[in-house]
């Protein structure tokens, strides 16, 4: 196969890759707490394709684009007021801590719910942990607070008083680019080293963090990625088109 060819296909490529993960990204727009996927490109020279017709037969290695990766964009979403007592929103880089049936994962979705077991739970009912382990409610609690902290109180029936119900685990990594994707907002922490108490990050009772996905500059995006494949697959038919017409005009050369 002619270089030219294998180039247009080797980006043809990255661009189907290139267009899943926007397509994801538009698809959690409205997923709270997601954090948006970019790509990342290199140049990749073949080793042993070359281009022979350049600067007066001097060869060269044939340049291709290569997908290196995928990186996570943690760049904190917008926060919106819910009114919800049980909503809070992260307003630093940590990371909330609950516990699934795979062990304990790490999420930016602050919209929380309590379960018929008096467990602070999210939406899709795992347990939220705190730093002595699940918080969890007496049927007569009411008023709770969740401080800038993390550190949640209630009032307990008639009480006046204040008491204590936990306080939320705030977690940070050295390295959150190799935190895993598991679904929407889920991070398992893979080679991210070992989750460490957060100081510097704090919550807001009553809001939650919306997904930080521009949808406008994604689905742009997206236009511009259909383009280019489209016009490489334009240019490579043309090509083939070029190449078969001149192999039927060799045929007719008289022997």
């Amino acid at each position: 196969m002619e270089n030219m060819h294998l180039i247009g296909l080797s980006r043809q490529m990255t661009l189907e890759r290139q267009i899943d993960v926007v397509a994801n990204n538009v698809a959690n727009v409205n997923t709270t707490g997601f954090k948006a996927d970019k790509s990342l490109f290199q140049e990749y020279l073949s080793p042993t394709a070359r281009d022979d017709n350049f600067a007066a037969g001097r060869d060269r290695r044939v340049s291709y684009v290569q997908d290196r990766a995928t990186f996570h964009d943690f760049a904190q979403g917008p926060s919106e007021a819910t009114k919800n007592p049980l909503d809070v929103a992260i307003d630093g880089s940590a990371f909330l801590v609950v516990q699934t049936a795979g062990g304990e994962r790490y999420t930016r979705d602050g919209g929380f719910q309590i379960n018929a077991q008096g467990q602070l739970v999210t939406l899709g009912g795992n347990p939220v942990l705190g730093t002595a382990g699940p918080i969890v409610f007496q049927p007569t609690d009411r008023d709770i607070t969740i401080a800038a902290d993390g550190g949640v109180t209630v009032r307990e029936g008639a009480s006046r008083t204040d008491s204590v119900r936990g306080k939320l685990r705030l977690v940070g990594f050295t390295q959150p680019q190799k935190l895993l994707k598991e679904g929407n907002n889920l991070f398992a922490a893979g080679d991210a080293g070992t989750p460490a108490p957060s100081i510097t990050s704090t919550v807001k009772q009553g809001f939650i963090e919306k997904s930080n996905v521009n949808s406008v500059t994604e689905m742009s995006r997206m236009i511009e990625i259909t383009r280019a494949y489209t016009q490489i697959s334009t240019l490579l038919q043309q090509q083939s088109d070029h190449r078969k017409a001149a192999l039927d005009k060799l045929a007719d050369v008289p022997a």
